[in-house]
């Protein structure tokens, strides 16, 4: 049946809320930890079956794709719209999580545990929330038999936590047919809230990201025994290298998508943020100025260090690996200052290259998103934004699609949400997780 958009939710839509929670639990519970090494990879495929199985227990016919590599595995499913000709929307979530130490949390990570009005664990914000979320949309849409405007493509995929070559990119250069006609795409981190004042909110929408491109160096020199005078160091011509990398500030850049953001800031607060003092005033957002205030320049931060194998022998090598993030049409000039840092005399290859992100903020899906937001809240005003991170994004963009971060929540002033991704004692309040879910329900009736 078709629905019309602007009918009040029925029962089936608190049923959804109601299941939201508990579908979030459960996919905290099953480990999907992401560790880049196939030897150590847990339980993607168990979370695709259970996945697969929500779907199809309520009439989805699913395909599961084991994408090059065993236990990689993604579900994918189609819900047909009113309006074949239109574009289709892709909703995308990545099933992995990021490691944990179970000593450090004060909740298991894996414990899915809801109390304390949330819901705890690895994933609870990256992104087994939006991932609970859309299942519970899709699961409601397809029992009531809704008919959305245009064709919705469900994709829960692996492998995002390492770059996605596994999983999203994988798919985009085999697989392209399951994303047939898709022309725009929402994934994660993207409209959360950010409180301005009592009764104002701010919800940022990513539609941009930087680009990752993680690199190893490589200094080579006389191997030799420890106690002699060596001027040919591998060592200390790396950590040198590393340091003037690692030390370095690259230059302030503001590109569209952060300038709109400022702009939108400053209508929304009065607060200016001159570009003499950029920074400073961005220190103004708290906890989420760590996220904007790395997308106003490219960053270079040494993440691993590896070298020899006895205290008494200089080795001939010494290796490093640095977690690079390039703005949008800055690629040709980092490199040339990466260059000019590192010198004649330390190699560097890249382990992962994923380019950056940027769609105009504009048009009908902008304004869905901000008409399902006031049905919640109705003082909401949505911000694009650009996201120091990325997301899989990166490998659906590359199929022409315009790629945005919503995964809407509502969250409490005082919660540090940029602390909680790949932080311990990651948490989502339960409330975000219901608002979420009616918001993306109202989104995607009229998208």
């Amino acid at each position: 049946m078709s629905v019309d958009p602007n009918d009040t939710p029925t029962n089936e839509a608190a049923s959804a809320e109601a299941e939201v929670v508990q579908l979030c639990s459960e996919l905290i519970r099953i480990d999907t930890t992401n560790t880049a090494d196939p030897e150590t990879l847990a339980g993607e495929a168990e979370a695709a079956d259970y996945v697969a199985a929500k779907l199809t227990e309520v009439g989805y016919e699913v395909e599961v794709v084991q994408s090059g590599m065993p236990k990689r595995m993604n579900v994918i499913a189609r819900l047909a719209g009113a309006d074949p000709s239109r574009g289709a929307l892709l909703m995308h979530g990545h099933l992995d999580v990021v490691p944990a130490d179970a000593s450090e949390w004060s909740v298991h990570p894996f414990s899915g545990a809801v109390q304390d009005g949330y819901v705890w664990g690895r994933g609870a914000v990256d992104m087994k929330d939006m991932d609970a979320m859309m299942l519970a949309v899709a699961r409601r849409f397809k029992r009531e038999g809704v008919v959305p405007p245009r064709d919705i493509v469900w994709a829960f995929v692996a492998d995002e936590e390492a770059g996605g070559k596994w999983g999203a990119q994988w798919l985009v250069e085999n697989r392209p047919d399951l994303f047939e006609g898709c022309t725009e795409a929402v994934g994660e981190v993207g409209g959360f809230s950010l409180t301005l004042g009592e009764d104002q909110r701010a919800y940022l929408i990513e539609a941009a990201e930087k680009g990752i491109a993680w690199m190893r160096l490589r200094a080579k020199g006389k191997p030799g025994h420890g106690s002699f005078l060596h001027d040919d160091n591998a060592v200390t011509i790396l950590a040198e290298a590393v340091a003037r990398l690692g030390n370095h500030t690259f230059p302030l850049v503001v590109t569209p998508t952060v300038r709109a953001f400022l702009d939108r800031m400053t209508e929304l607060t009065g607060v200016e943020y001159p570009e003499d003092d950029l920074e400073g005033a961005l220190a103004k957002l708290g906890p989420i100025s760590r996220i904007i205030g790395a997308t106003v320049r490219d960053t270079a931060n040494p993440t691993m260090l590896n070298a020899g194998y006895k205290a008494n022998v200089i080795p001939s090598t010494a290796e490093a690996v640095v977690d690079c993030r390039v703005l949008p049409g800055r690629e040709e000039a980092f490199l040339a200052e990466i260059d000019e840092l590192l010198g004649p005399d330390v190699e560097r290859e890249w382990v992962t290259d994923l380019p950056a992100v940027e769609t105009p903020f504009e048009g009908a899906l902008t304004d869905a998103m901000q008409a399902a937001l006031r049905t919640e809240d109705p003082t909401a005003e949505i911000v694009p934004y650009m996201l120091s991170g990325g997301t899989d994004a990166k490998a659906f963009s590359a199929l022409g699609m315009k790629c945005y971060g919503f995964a809407p929540l509502r969250l409490p002033p005082e919660l540090d949400f940029a602390s909680l991704f790949h932080g311990i004692d990651e948490r989502v309040p339960v409330d975000a997780l219901t608002f979420g879910t009616r918001v993306l329900d109202r989104f995607l009736r009229t998208a």
